[in-house]
């Protein structure tokens, strides 16, 4: 028996959604033609594949075992649209970008905005995630261009250096610490509040090393899932934060936030690109990859890029 691939499709995303609503809306199509579709595929793989409890959709034991292989087969297709990218050159397609959420922030929007105009046919999607979830995104095929601020043990990708970011210790301007001296600061961090990112984040990884070096273990730490919300409750005073430069410049420049350069506390991290080994680039990839690129040796993140 040979699978419906669009049939397939429509039962996956009902399956990862939990709602044919939701699947619909994913897909663009109607909910009766989602739940038309599924009706027709159960019929013909002979099984129930889906089961509805408690006002969510699930997927039965043999739903979760196709799921798998579904992934794969899905994974496959994109691997050859790739193939047959490469070939048609630059005057159609589409490039799925992922970054960490302060590359895709504060670093990425000139280069997007120059890749655009130079080849202006080329879709661009562009999804803001934690490392780990970008990894995970390269590993499933569902990017094309990955950059993150940490490291990864996706022992299939390989990690290229691609620019040097600065981190910097921030607080309100009328912070107690802006009246300390640097060596008072460096004595003081531990008891203060510490914001910091959620688990996965490449900033969170590297801010805990650079405590751990220095030996400072703050008396509270607050998670925020977003550089913006920490740059945010630091400037009402709520706690300092460690941040990237790149992140924090126009705050500086407002006068909302002011940096604290406690002494032998320089923090810095490599920004890198990962790709999956053995997967060759699309021509739109490869041109995007070559603009990532180009002035990249002087391009140290340091507040400007």
């Amino acid at each position: 028996m040979a699978l419906n691939l669009h049939l397939l499709r429509l039962f996956a995303a009902v399956a990862e959604r939990g709602s044919f609503s939701r699947a619909a809306g994913a897909l663009r199509v109607s909910q009766p033609a989602v739940s038309k579709g599924v009706r027709e595929f159960e019929a013909q793989v002979g099984t129930a594949l889906l089961e509805r409890s408690g006002g969510g959709v699930y997927p039965t034991e043999a739903g979760r075992r196709l799921l798998v292989q579904a992934h794969a087969l899905f994974a496959a297709e994109r691997a050859a649209e790739e193939e047959l990218d490469g070939f048609r050159g630059l005057q159609c397609g589409s490039l799925a970008i992922g970054a960490s959420t302060t590359i895709a922030t504060y670093l990425l929007p000139p280069l997007l905005g120059e890749f655009s105009r130079r080849w202006p046919t080329i879709e661009l999607h562009l999804t803001s995630a934690n490392t780990r979830a970008i990894a995970e995104s390269l590993v499933a095929r569902v990017l094309d261009i990955a950059l993150v601020e940490g490291p990864t043990t996706e022992f299939n990708l390989r990690a290229e250096s691609w620019r040097r970011d600065e981190l910097v210790l921030i607080a309100a301007p009328d912070h107690r610490f802006a009246r300390l001296s640097s060596l008072a600061v460096l004595a003081a961090l531990e008891q203060e509040i510490f914001l910091i990112r959620e688990p996965g984040s490449g900033t969170r990884e590297v801010v805990a090393v650079a405590l751990a070096k220095h030996k400072i273990r703050p008396r509270r730490t607050v998670e925020i899932g977003s550089t913006e919300a920490i740059k945010q409750m630091v400037a009402s005073g709520f706690g300092v934060a460690i941040v990237s430069a790149a992140a924090a410049v126009d705050q500086i420049a407002l006068g909302r936030l002011a940096v604290i350069r406690p002494p032998r506390f320089a923090v810095h991290r490599v920004l890198t690109q990962l790709t999956l080994r053995g997967r060759p680039m699309s021509a739109a990839a490869t041109a995007f990859n070559l603009l990532l690129h180009e002035g990249s040796e002087q391009a140290a993140v340091t507040g400007k890029s």
